[in-house]
């Protein structure tokens, strides 16, 4: 008897999940069906897949985190249940009722070891779930899927850091992670080129896939709402607001911010949200952590970030989409995915090229040049940043992967 090639039978664009795998409840399906095509006997055939994620956390917290919650409602509306691995649930949101939850525990460890100890049991935990692809949102090895939201060795020659036995140990585990998946997501161009220059990664196995932005939560609102959060906030109505979202303030360079302003004429405020900065004054406020950031955009004039190392930078695709333009460094990754009309770009780590591209956009907004925040927010962005397309396109990649085996 012939052997049976099995053949994904699957178009560019890869239809709905129900579609594929008829029309379930998300809490009872976890597999996927995979339609294939037995070429020895000229019919379809039909396999199943379970999908599963790995994350630190699922819970409200850096940018990975933020984007594994966002394939969990992606794939939930998809009619999937993924197997979702994580070293902490935050059982108070709704994500993590959508997943089936595997806690890998390693509070007992010290901080520097707990990558690899994590990445050490998700291979036996992952079996135990049956889980046939893994996307891995973190430092693990036995993913197929690679997500690159950053580099270590990027990051590294970036701030000029030399590094440490704890560098070695997880730079060895990215290495492994990239060898060892079928397929490395990178976010960004940025990503891509790290992949290739600083970890010699095929360029075959590389697939440039910007994260999504949930639209329907970023998106402008009118102006009587808009004059509403401002007043919110309090900001009042002849300041210019640069929004700084912040966890991480020496990396995301608010020092250099603060020197361009220092002197400054210019009727500017610097609004810091997220963690506290070491100082306040009349000209940078603090507006505490701001858990609906979606408003604080669309409160702002500006969002502004001048980050020494920023593999992708989110919160740019989001201040836009609410209808706020960013003022960003041109080593953002995201600055290559926002269109002119929405941005202003400076040279990195430059006092001088920041003050002016302040000046240039604080002038714009006072002479009435910039687009309403609707018209900021149109084709503001240049790829498909829905959730859905960005979960069709990675189970695209996992179908594939599921086959090919």
């Amino acid at each position: 008897m012939p052997a049976t090639k099995r053949i994904l039978v699957v178009p560019e664009s890869l239809p709905p999940v129900h579609n594929v795998a008829g029309r379930l409840t998300p809490k009872k399906r976890v597999r996927l069906q995979i339609s294939t095509f037995d070429a020895a006997h000229g019919r379809p055939t039909v396999c199943m897949m379970k999908i599963g994620l790995s994350s630190n956390a699922l819970k409200h917290s850096g940018g990975l985190e933020r984007y594994a919650m966002d394939l969990v409602r992606g794939f939930t509306a998809a009619g999937l249940r993924l197997a979702f691995f994580a070293r902490r649930f935050d059982m108070s949101v709704p994500e993590s009722r959508m997943v089936e939850p595997h806690r890998i525990n390693v509070s007992f460890l010290p901080g520097k070891l707990r990558d690899t100890w994590f990445s050490w049991r998700l291979r036996r935990a992952r079996r135990a779930a049956k889980v046939d692809v893994l996307i891995g949102c973190n430092r693990v090895d036995s993913s197929e899927i690679a997500i690159c939201g950053g580099t270590h060795l990027g990051f590294l020659r970036a701030i000029g850091r030399t590094p440490t036995r704890s560098d070695h140990w997880q730079i060895e585990l990215e290495r492994r992670q990239y060898e060892q998946a079928r397929v490395i997501v990178a976010h960004s161009q940025l990503m891509h080129d790290e992949l290739r220059e600083l970890y010699a990664v095929p360029e075959a196995k590389i697939r440039v896939l910007c994260p999504p932005v949930d639209g329907a939560r970023f998106a402008p609102v009118d102006a009587a709402t808009r004059a509403a959060l401002r007043r919110k906030f309090g900001f009042a109505e002849h300041e210019i607001v640069l929004l700084f979202p912040s966890s991480s303030h020496q990396r995301k360079g608010l020092p250099l911010i603060e020197a361009a302003l220092r002197n400054s004429k210019l009727p500017v405020v610097l609004a810091v949200a997220g963690r506290p900065p070491e100082r306040t004054s009349e000209r940078v406020r603090y507006i505490g952590y701001v858990k609906e950031m979606e408003d604080g955009y669309r409160a702002a004039d500006f969002t502004i970030l001048a980050s020494k190392y920023e593999p992708f930078g989110l919160v740019g695709v989001e201040s836009v989409m609410c209808g706020t333009p960013v003022i960003f460094p041109s080593s953002i990754g995201c600055c290559d995915a926002i269109a002119e009309h929405a941005k202003f770009v400076f040279t990195p780590d430059d006092e001088a090229d920041l003050r002016s591209t302040l000046a240039r956009a604080v002038e714009a907004r006072l002479a009435g040049s910039l687009p309403q925040p609707s018209g900021v927010a149109r084709d503001a962005v240049l790829y498909d940043a829905s959730v859905a397309g960005h979960v069709d396109a990675l189970l695209a990649l996992a179908q594939r992967i599921r086959v090919e085996r």
